[in-house]
């Protein structure tokens, strides 16, 4: 099997940041994912749970709720590992165009007193909630973003090398 795009960043480089993940055209139109990356992966603990999710419903109301943004966002939503979000946009903008949107969406959530849909006709997991931690972590996010928004690390994926032998079998340089 291919392996997917996303597995060819080196994880063990990769510091927090806003990455084009992948830019994908369906029809006539252009998508972008971008890799929001919170935590430094396998060297930072993840996210904990429950702020995550706090962070998913503040930051996904906040975009949805932007007046020069909200027509392009398709989705916000938590990766697997814990260590970031995916952020899909309509369009193909680099990562530091949209470095001012995460900023304020980050920024945003210190203001927040309660988390959007929180009740069980709302949320799948209504209960799983930590506001006062999901303030911590976009605190230390907006600040991080905030101090290295002309360092280009921030918005450029680390790629993983690869040994491709002979016969084109590929193996990671770990």
């Amino acid at each position: 099997m291919k392996l997917i795009p996303s597995f060819s960043v080196d994880h063990t480089a990769i510091v927090p940041g806003i990455f084009t993940s992948r830019v994908d055209t369906v029809g006539d139109n252009v998508i972008t994912t971008y890799d929001i990356r919170v935590t430094r992966p396998n060297r930072e603990p993840a996210v904990d749970v429950a702020a995550m999710h706090s962070l998913e419903h503040i930051i996904a109301t906040y975009l949805r709720n932007d007046p020069e943004w909200k027509d392009q966002v398709i989705y916000w939503g938590p990766m697997g590992c814990l260590t970031g979000f995916y952020l899909i946009l309509k369009g193909n903008r680099a990562p530091k165009e949209i470095h001012g949107l995460l900023l304020n969406a980050f920024r945003s959530v210190d203001d927040a007193q309660t988390v959007p849909g929180t009740t069980p006709e709302n949320c799948g997991h209504y209960l799983m909630h930590n506001l006062g931690m999901a303030k911590w972590y976009a605190a230390k996010f907006a600040d991080y973003l905030e101090e290295n928004g002309d360092n280009p690390f921030i918005f450029e994926y680390p790629k993983t090398k690869r040994l491709v032998t002979d016969d084109g079998q590929q193996f990671f340089d770990s």
